[in-house]
């Protein structure tokens, strides 16, 4: 069966550390979920700004707990804002931070639009689908996960996460890139099981992902995100094909 537990994301400024979400997770790769999280919604630009990560030490907590307890301490030279996370978001392993659906807060929050650069053929995207699940460990002994994976516009998978949220599965891999120095990720591609939404739309263009492809469909608010920041986005990719909901530029034949 699929594992599904609470994991309480905390940050730590100049030593006092703030709860900023607590969501339902499948426990494993937890840093890298709360790294991907606080680079998603701007408290973090890059693993520069991050000391440490660590699971809760404090003695209070039965040793099952500390391990759903994700400290993140930023270095003295990070500016960040906590005030919009100080709510302390509540988030489902059906949904991202929910109500956050403002074009403009993002543009505000310093989100630019995505450079050109990067194409991919047609038979590579509709390859993906096939070649990731071939990677899914987890949903080949539960067959209830969700996977996010980072693919070279040649086709190659670079990296898969899975979680039974999928926002999560997304936060672990974006978390994973840039804790490898990788982001923004100006050539690569990735590709979610499931719909795309605006918090999936939103985390890959935070992350610089140019392309986002989904099994099943956008929602209204990823391709208005994907309009305003220049993101190419298909859905319904599988079967060998799939739907172009804005800017084919970057898919071209005889490339890949």
């Amino acid at each position: 069966m699929a594992t599904e537990e609470p994991l309480e994301i905390r940050v730590e400024v100049a030593g006092r550390a703030t709860t900023v979400a607590v969501t339902m997770r499948t426990p494993g790769a937890d840093f890298e979920l709360a790294a991907g999280f606080l680079m998603a919604e701007g408290v973090v630009r890059g693993r520069e700004d991050i000391r440490q990560i660590g699971y809760c030490v404090d003695a209070a907590l039965s040793e099952e707990q500390r391990y759903n307890v994700v400290t993140v301490r930023l270095r003295p030279t990070a500016t960040v804002d906590l005030a919009p996370l100080e709510r302390h978001f509540s988030i489902t392993s059906a949904c991202g931070v929910c109500g956050k659906t403002s074009l403009d807060d993002l543009s505000v929050r310093g989100l630019a639009s995505l450079p050109p650069g990067l194409t991919v053929s047609p038979g590579i995207l509709a390859a993906l689908p096939e070649t990731v699940r071939a990677r899914q460990r987890l949903f080949d002994a539960t067959g209830g996960l969700h996977a996010a994976a980072l693919c070279t516009p040649e086709g190659e998978v670079i990296a898969v996460r899975e979680d039974v949220g999928r926002h999560n599965a997304l936060d672990k891999l974006l978390g994973w890139a840039m804790l490898e120095g990788m982001t923004p990720i100006r050539d690569g591609i990735v590709w979610v099981s499931g719909r795309a939404s605006y918090e999936l739309a939103q985390k890959c263009v935070a992350a610089g992902v140019p392309v986002l492809c989904a099994v099943s469909a956008p929602s209204s608010l990823a391709i208005d995100v994907a309009e305003r920041f220049g993101l190419t986005l298909v859905g319904f990719l599988r079967d060998g094909r799939g739907n172009i909901y804005h800017d084919p530029g970057r898919i071209v034949v005889g490339t890949g």
